[in-house]
């Protein structure tokens, strides 16, 4: 999913088009590292700690027992964009193109799962309900993208 998403990227933004990604991982993560003045803000208690230099910036929002926000929250917080690709969050309903490697053995979620418009895969000769992509056909995937979601 992340091999597609990274070469989806400059495809879409050569095109024109302002993108940018959320990525739900399924673990406890942590960008901050001991030793830091963010990560003492941090552990010192603070809701948010905001990082800044003179290339970006980053804000870290502490849960602190809260429920995990859902991703029409999170979207919330960004910037408006022409394209938002979301990785994971695969319970969410918003249209989905599902990565299927043959060679994994995992069944496809496609037929239970509405949600997904296409599936990208090593596997062309797969029996689905919507559109079949190769994994490496970038061009094509922005190009069902970009008409699925109806810009120009």
């Amino acid at each position: 999913k992340t091999t597609l998403v990274v070469n989806l990227l400059p495809e879409l933004i050569a095109r024109g088009f302002a993108v940018s990604t959320i990525k739900h991982a399924h673990h406890e993560f942590d960008v901050d590292q001991p030793g830091k003045d963010s990560f003492e803000h941090r552990k010192a208690g603070a809701k948010e700690v905001m990082i800044t230099a003179s290339k970006r910036w980053a804000l870290m929002h502490e849960l602190r027992n809260e429920h995990e926000p859902d991703v029409e929250e999170l979207m919330q917080r960004m910037e408006q964009v022409d394209i938002l690709l979301v990785e994971g969050f695969k319970s969410h309903s918003h249209p989905k193109i599902e990565v299927y490697r043959s060679d994994l053995g995992n069944a496809l979620m496609q037929g239970n799962d509405l949600d997904i418009v296409a599936v990208a895969s090593n596997d062309l000769s797969i029996d689905v309900s919507v559109p079949v992509f190769d994994l490496n056909d970038i061009k094509s995937i922005a190009d069902f993208i970009i008409n699925t979601i109806n810009i120009k």
